[in-house]
């Protein structure tokens, strides 16, 4: 599993979930559409730590500018 994702794409991954985050924590986006942004903070994070998004590969899509 090679890396996939530059170090922007981490970072505005990190800030959208973050974002999210907050959004549902504070109630102002709730019931399942909160449910699903903490869902998708979750995701961003875990794909941000690992720097692969698997939807990147079938798409062909690399934004690591290494390698």
């Amino acid at each position: 599993m090679n890396p996939n994702m530059g170090s922007t794409d981490r970072i505005i991954r990190i800030v959208v979930a973050v974002i999210f985050a907050a959004l549902y924590l504070t109630g102002t986006v709730t019931g399942v559409v909160g449910i699903i942004l903490l869902v998708l903070a979750v995701v961003f994070v875990l794909t941000s730590v690992v720097r692969f998004c698997p939807l990147y590969l079938p798409l062909g899509i690399k934004t690591n500018k290494t390698g």
